[in-house]
């Protein structure tokens, strides 16, 4: 698998990154099962798994043989034809974790391939390569010192021989984000970029981390900053740019890391960089300032639109903060931002500035409000897929409201203790005076930034999506159903109860010139783990 490869949209057999290919579109040209005989879709294989929660991730599919990571991130090579076991891999993460905190941190969203390497992280901060054909380790880096308030959750994005990784844990304790590539073939680190800066007086890794500096007040490095990218990478291949998408603050509460305010760059923001050096190529921010958890580290969908009668290559992107973002890639001009959810932190986006209007009262300054979306966001991890024959992206939205107060928080001299379960420097609680949190489909057109057609889910999980040339449509719900949909109406066209709830987004290729889809079925991640299956039963697995 090399550049050539994950940069083919013409070609369905093999899925071959999270998003398939590059692009990030979840989009498969694999037609045979299409939306006039999806109806007759039934069970070919199945695969019992030794655990049923942390079940997450986007399997990887190659030549025949489909590679996913389970529960306590274990890697699995199976047939994809039969589901026959043919290898695992065991990181013995319960033996290496090295900290408590991350004991809840069961799931991975996925790994990366390249030639003849499977790439993981595992909660414990190793980048691991392991021979794609025997199941044995190559190498293994520590991409953070053992014991830091930091773990992986996300999948390893690979381009050009490099190997990306990021890492969670902005809540965790006082952390500064990166992302770091490594050379594929070695481990070698290829080169680092730094997402918020450091001490100005230790200097600057660089001219990107000088401007950021001028965007904070205070002593925010005391507090690490935070920005932490955990999921959202995007490789694009046409203009050899990676695009990552970057977290919150550290703490959230921007009254406490930047006390004097300041857009606090490169929080909440998309940032592209050269993919060869890792030097900022520009960046665009979707929360200024953030004090919510609003971070944008979602979904980064390719996508070439026809725009005011011209062809533009767009970055499509829908952040936890509630609008939908239309960006110019090749310069990372805004050309639309619509809500996609309710929300009442904001009025609209600016499009001649690009920012957000906010409304007044919106950053808690009297200690409490409530505001939509939440910190789990309007849109979550969960996969957002787009159709470039439909014209549509399909989007798991999340409708919910957050009490937010910091009521009892001394800010001024606030320090951070992950276990008193406090690092965040505010409070937040689920609001019910307008109901349960409830959740919906949406298909929306990029073009003109509008809905066309929305269902509502049960639950306020919402499953990531899959899309093909078959008209198709394809979703999990957190009963255990899987749903195929009307790619361009919406209508359902068939379901399955598969037993366990699923949180995992389902991919479909083919071998010998048959169509299979597939998808993880288990309950979900960490903070599912907070209130057991009670937060299953409330959907958020």
């Amino acid at each position: 698998m090399d550049d050539r490869s994950m940069a083919d949209e013409t070609a369905g057999e093999n899925w071959l990154a999270f998003g398939r290919t590059y692009s990030e579109q979840r989009f498969s040209p694999l037609e045979q099962v299409h939306a006039g005989n999806v109806a007759e879709l039934g069970v070919d294989w199945y695969l019992d798994l030794p655990r049923s929660r942390g079940l997450v991730s986007t399997p990887l599919v190659v030549d025949g043989v489909m590679y996913f990571i389970e529960s306590m991130n274990r890697v699995q090579a199976v047939d994809a034809a039969s589901g026959k076991f043919l290898w695992q891999f065991d990181p013995k993460v319960a033996e290496n974790h090295g900290a408590d905190m991350r004991i809840g941190w069961e799931h991975n969203r996925g790994i990366g391939i390249w030639e003849d390497k499977v790439f993981l992280g595992t909660w414990d901060g190793r980048l691991i390569a392991v021979d794609r054909v025997t199941g044995k380790e190559v190498w293994s880096v520590r991409t953070f010192e053992k014991g830091a308030p930091l773990y992986i959750t996300g999948a390893p994005k690979v381009f050009k021989g490099k190997v990306l990784i990021g890492n969670g844990g902005t809540e965790a304790g006082p952390n500064r984000g990166y992302v770091t590539a490594y050379d594929a073939e070695t481990g070698a680190q290829a080169w680092r970029f730094w997402i918020v800066p450091g001490n100005p007086a230790d200097g600057f890794e660089n001219e990107a981390m000088r401007m950021a500096a001028e965007t904070w007040t205070g002593e925010w490095w005391k507090f690490g900053g935070g920005g932490n990218a955990w999921h959202g990478f995007t490789y694009d291949a046409e203009l050899d740019a990676l695009y990552i998408g970057t977290g919150n603050g550290a703490p959230w509460n921007r009254k406490v890391r930047s006390p004097d305010g300041g857009d606090n760059l490169f929080l909440c923001s998309i940032v592209a960089l050269d993919p060869d050096t890792g030097e900022y190529k520009w960046h665009y921010q979707t929360t200024p300032g953030e004090t919510w958890d609003f971070n944008s580290n979602m979904d980064i969908v390719l996508a070439d639109l026809e725009i005011d009668g011209r062809t533009v290559k767009a970055l499509l992107h829908a952040p936890k903060n509630g609008f939908f973002y239309v960006i110019d890639r090749e310069n990372g001009k805004l050309i639309s931002a619509e809500p996609y959810a309710p929300m009442n932190w904001a009025t609209h986006v600016d499009l001649e500035t690009g920012r957000p209007v906010e409304r007044p009262g919106a950053r808690y300054e009297d200690g409490s409000e409530l505001i939509t979306p939440t910190p789990i966001g309007a849109h979550s991890w969960h996969a957002m897929s787009f159709n470039p024959r439909t014209g549509l992206a399909y989007i798991p939205v999340i409708h919910a409201v957050a009490l937010y107060n910091d009521e009892g928080v001394d800010l001024q001299s606030w320090e951070p203790s992950f276990f008193e379960g406090d690092t965040m420097a505010v409070g937040w609680s689920w609001s019910y005076e307008k109901g349960l949190p409830t959740n919906t489909l949406q298909a929306r057109d990029p073009v003109s930034n509008r809905t066309v057609w929305e269902i509502p889910m049960p639950g306020m999980s919402n499953p990531g999506t899959l899309t093909t040339a078959g008209n198709l449509v394809l979703q999990g719900r957190v009963n255990g159903e899987l749903y195929a949909y009307d790619a361009t109406s919406g209508d359902v066209l068939w379901t399955y109860a598969t037993g366990l709830g699923i949180s995992a987004p389902p991919v479909t290729y083919s071998v010998d010139g048959k169509q299979y889809i597939a998808v993880l079925v288990g309950w979900g991640g960490g903070a599912a783990g907070l209130g057991g299956k009670a937060s299953v039963a409330n959907g958020w697995a």
